[in-house]
């Protein structure tokens, strides 16, 4: 459920621009968007720091490309929020020493902190990498390509990424879990 909504204001997007336009389709990710922090805090939840950022970039990518009409700029915004994770995780590494994906995940699993180190790592790597992949979408492809990447191609690499993560850990857990 989480994951679907996360995906909210990305499926209203994709579904209002093939009904009309780029530009209403911002307004439906940024109503949407604002949509998912209202109903949060209407029912008294946290908002996650990343809906936060998120909230914020498509204000400001969004708004952009509405009142200069002009949508690279709504194209930049999965890149921007890619590499705002990776830095996240980066920084937190580096200069905090403190693994992000380790505080997220070490209450349902136990990993040796070299594993630990290796999954953060891999993760800032994904995002980096999504973001230059997003960029050559945007502006080497057709608009209504880059529409589609951005649900189905970023969900789908994520899914794969997520998979492979995945099996990753099994190998460690096991490791861990053998006499």
């Amino acid at each position: 459920m989480k994951f679907l909504f996360d995906l909210f204001p990305v499926l209203c997007f994709f579904a209002v621009y093939w009904l009309s336009d780029i530009y209403t389709a911002t307004v439906a990710a940024i109503v949407a968007t604002v949509g998912q922090v209202a109903w949060l805090r209407v029912r008294k939840r946290r908002v996650d720091p990343m809906l936060w950022v998120s909230l914020a970039l498509i204000v400001v990518f969004g708004g952009l490309t509405l009142i200069l009409q002009d949508k690279r700029f709504i194209m930049w915004k999965p890149t921007v929020l890619y590499w705002i994770f990776a830095i996240a995780l980066a920084v937190s590494a580096t200069v905090f020493r403190k693994n992000l994906i380790r505080s997220m995940l070490s209450k349902e699993i136990r990993l040796p902190d070299p594993v630990w180190a290796r999954l953060n790592w891999s993760w800032v790597g994904f995002f980096v990498v999504m973001g230059f992949a997003n960029l050559y979408v945007a502006f080497n492809f057709e608009e209504s390509t880059w529409v589609k990447f951005k649900l189905i191609g970023g969900t789908g690499l994520m899914l794969l990424f997520v998979i492979g993560q995945a099996l990753f850990l099994a190998r460690h857990i096991e490791e861990e879990i053998k006499p």
